[in-house]
């Protein structure tokens, strides 16, 4: 398939465009061309009447002449300015210089081009400056939702993808729906599926959490759905399934995808009929619960594949909420760094915390500039355990690159070295042999390659040499008879 040419895609976005020139020819000119690319398009020949029009017209964008007959337009351009700070506006002009270029940038305007202009040129431009408005727009209708949002406990970020899940969640969290989050290992799905209940008129009820990918399959029904005494050996008394510890409030299955078909088939019953069958039983036993699930698989090529339901999918399914990896997001590891410190700083109650408890503690440029450009592939859990490691190591405030594993910083861990030749590892030897053995191997190496100047070898060896003497001495190592310099 061909791309589109400007023109074309036009047509996706048409917009209300005013175009200000006292010329008739080129007025119409530019009518023929937005026409055709789908806009409708509106005419005012002086400042006054585009003034008058933007107070009591809706316009997408303005294509202003830089000379108009009875003002500057870069005058226009600023009381255009008082009337909507975000309104496009592209300056045309014969009269094209850098001065102006950069006058009308500073009033505001979106860009700056000259007469006679390139019709694609002119025709991309006004599809760029519609779309970054309708980003911008978004991203204030997203932040404005958010500002009345109750905050959203351990969920960091301001990215625009993270922004979209805040407000789903704000969004979901007052129905009883069934949720479905997907995405990596790592990025938060039970984060996400707490945020939602705590959200709920559930919040007081019970959040029971299933991961079925650490259950034994042979014990998964009997975890969801309970069992009878004496149902199957070991089965020593009855026992309520997970389902029914939830009633009233949320269950949340991790790693639904590792369900086998029989316990899908189980799983179903149970989020059409609102009730359980414990493992012995024949009863059923109804519950009252809110189904969110999770998944690091794709679901949907997992149906294809057979190994999933379609039917258990589509009904899990009802809503979605996908969870970026951070490799996609980035720009909130800064805001993820400066949460996971206070949270490590407040748990080991270290002197790094100022008086509102906050993390005094900070990456250096160089750090954060390695975090940046990780791949980060365990997700925010790893981000998260790479801050927890800096906390820990942390003597000042101040935190550089040698803080980071060397994953982070794109290094190979080193190889561990190969124990000296002559350590005893014959049967019957025991750790203190075999310790005594390497120490004097390593002792024995340094003070050979020294010419057995234990005042060297100590510096080589970063020890006292008091304690290197000690060490000579319960050895056994006659140092000074050997001495050769």
């Amino acid at each position: 398939m061909s791309e589109k040419s400007p023109a074309a895609r036009q047509h996706e976005t048409p917009a209300r465009i005013l175009v200000v020139d006292d010329e008739p020819a080129i007025v119409e000119t530019l009518q023929i061309l937005l026409e055709g690319a789908g806009h409708e398009v509106a005419a005012a020949g002086t400042g006054k009447e585009c003034l008058d029009f933007l107070t009591r017209e809706p316009c997408d964008l303005v294509l202003l002449d830089l000379m108009l007959p009875d003002r500057p337009g870069l005058s226009v351009l600023g009381e255009i300015r008082k009337i909507s700070r975000d309104l496009p506006v592209l300056m045309l002009t014969a009269y094209g210089s850098i001065d102006r270029a950069v006058e009308a940038t500073r009033l505001g305007a979106t860009n700056f081009l000259t007469k006679p202009w390139n019709n694609t040129k002119l025709l991309l431009e006004i599809r760029q400056a519609l779309e970054r408005r309708r980003l911008e727009s978004e991203n204030a209708t997203l932040r404005g939702q958010l500002a009345f949002a109750r905050p959203l406990e351990n969920l960091v970020g301001s990215s625009e993808t993270m922004l979209k899940v805040f407000v789903m969640i704000h969004q979901v969290a007052r129905t009883s729906s069934t949720v479905l989050v997907s995405g990596e290992s790592g990025t938060g799905k039970e984060l996400v599926a707490k945020a939602i209940h705590k959200g709920s008129p559930r919040a007081e009820r019970p959040f029971v959490t299933v991961n079925s990918a650490r259950i034994p399959e042979g014990m998964l029904d009997s975890t969801l759905f309970g069992h009878l005494k004496g149902a199957f050996p070991g089965a020593d008394r009855n026992r309520r399934g997970c389902f029914e510890a939830a009633d009233g409030g949320t269950i949340f299955l991790d790693e639904i995808g590792n369900l086998s078909l029989e316990t899908q088939v189980k799983l179903l019953r149970v989020i059409q009929e609102r009730e359980v069958v414990r493992v012995g039983s024949d009863e059923f036993t109804p519950v009252d619960v809110r189904i969110i699930a999770a998944t690091n698989i794709g679901l949907a090529a997992a149906v294809r594949d057979g190994r999933f339901r379609g039917d258990l999918y589509y009904r899990l399914n009802v809503i979605g909420i996908e969870l970026p990896p951070l490799r996609e997001r980035l720009e909130d590891v800064p805001l993820l760094v400066e949460e996971f410190l206070t949270q490590f700083c407040r748990r080991e109650n270290n002197q790094f915390l100022d008086a509102d408890r906050k993390s005094i503690l900070r990456f250096t440029p160089e750090a954060l500039r390695i975090m940046m450009a990780h791949s980060w592939p365990g997700n925010v859990r790893e981000l998260r355990n790479v801050v927890e490691r800096a906390v820990v190591l942390a003597t000042q405030e101040a935190l550089g690159p040698e803080v980071l594993p060397n994953s982070v910083q794109g290094r190979r861990e080193p190889a561990r070295p190969s124990p000296p030749a002559g350590i005893r590892r014959h049967p019957g030897a025991s750790l203190s042999e075999m310790v005594e053995d390497y120490e004097r191997s390593v002792l024995l190496a340094e003070l050979e390659k020294h010419g057995f100047n234990q005042t060297e070898t100590a510096k080589s060896l970063r020890v006292a040499l008091s304690t290197l003497n000690q060490k000579i001495q319960r050895l056994g190592i006659d140092a000074k008879r050997r001495r050769t310099r």
